[in-house]
C-alpha cells in the first residue's frame, strides 16, 4: 500500500513538472483573449478533456499505437514544435480585435472554440510528447494498478488546470484590452520559443537515432 502512494504522488509530481499548469495560465489568457466568458469556459473544459482522453490512450495503449503507424516520439516533438511556432507566429501577427469586431464574430468563436481547445492547448500543450512519453513510462513500469493510477493522476490534474484556466477568464474580463493586446503577443512570442525549443530537441533526439 505504501508503495503504490509513493508511486501515486510521484506519477502527479511528475506529470505536473513536465505539463506545469500554473506556467500554462498565461498562454491560455493570450489564446482565449477575444473570447467571452462562455467560449472561454468551453475552451477550458475541453482543452483539459481532450488532453486526458489523449494522455490516457496513450497510457493504455502508447506502445501498441506507435509501433503500429510508425511514429516515434522525436518525431511527435518536431510536428508538435512546428505547429506551437506557427501558433505563436500568428499571434504576434494577429491584430488587437475591437469591440465591435467582437460582437460581430462572436458566433465564429464560439464555433472555433473547439478548434483552439485542440490545438494548440490539448496538444501540443498540456498532452505534449513529454506528457505522453511520461504517461507511457509510468504506464509500463508495472501491472493494472500503475495505469489506472498514471490515468487518475493525470486526471486529478487536469481538474486543477481547468480551475487554473477558468480563474484566468476572470482575470481576462478584469483588465483592458490593451493589456490583452500586450499579453496576447508576449504568449505569442513564448509560444513560438517554445515550439522552436520542441523542433531542436526532436531534431537533436532524431539525429541520436540515426547518427
Amino acid at each position: 500500500m505504501q508503495e503504490l502512494i509513493i508511486h501515486t504522488v510521484t506519477v502527479f509530481m511528475g506529470f505536473f513538472a513536465i505539463m506545469n499548469p500554473i506556467a500554462n495560465i498565461p498562454i491560455f489568457l493570450g489564446l482565449t483573449s477575444g473570447s467571452d466568458r462562455e467560449t472561454t469556459r468551453a475552451i477550458a473544459i475541453r482543452s483539459v478533456f481532450i488532453a486526458f482522453c489523449i494522455v490516457s490512450l496513450f497510457a493504455i495503449s502508447g506502445k501498441l499505437i506507435f509501433d503500429l503507424f510508425g511514429i516515434t516520439l522525436y518525431a511527435l516533438r518536431i510536428t508538435g514544435g512546428v505547429l506551437v511556432f506557427l501558433i505563436g507566429f500568428h499571434m504576434l501577427q494577429a491584430p488587437a480585435p475591437s469591440s465591435e469586431e467582437h460582437e460581430a464574430d462572436a458566433a465564429a468563436q464560439r464555433g472555433a472554440a473547439l478548434g483552439i481547445a485542440v490545438s494548440p492547448l490539448a496538444t501540443p500543450i498540456l498532452a505534449g510528447p513529454g506528457t505522453i512519453a511520461t504517461a507511457m513510462n509510468f504506464a509500463t513500469t508495472g501491472g493494472l494498478d500503475e495505469t489506472i493510477i498514471t490515468i487518475l493522476a493525470f486526471g486529478l490534474l487536469c481538474v486543477l488546470t481547468a480551475v487554473l484556466f477558468l480563474f484566468g477568464g476572470r482575470i481576462v474580463k478584469a483588465i483592458g484590452p490593451s493589456v490583452l493586446n500586450v499579453i496576447s503577443k508576449m504568449m505569442g512570442l513564448i509560444l513560438a520559443v517554445i515550439g522552436t525549443q520542441m523542433l531542436v530537441e526532436g531534431i537533436a533526439e532524431a539525429h541520436k537515432a540515426f547518427f
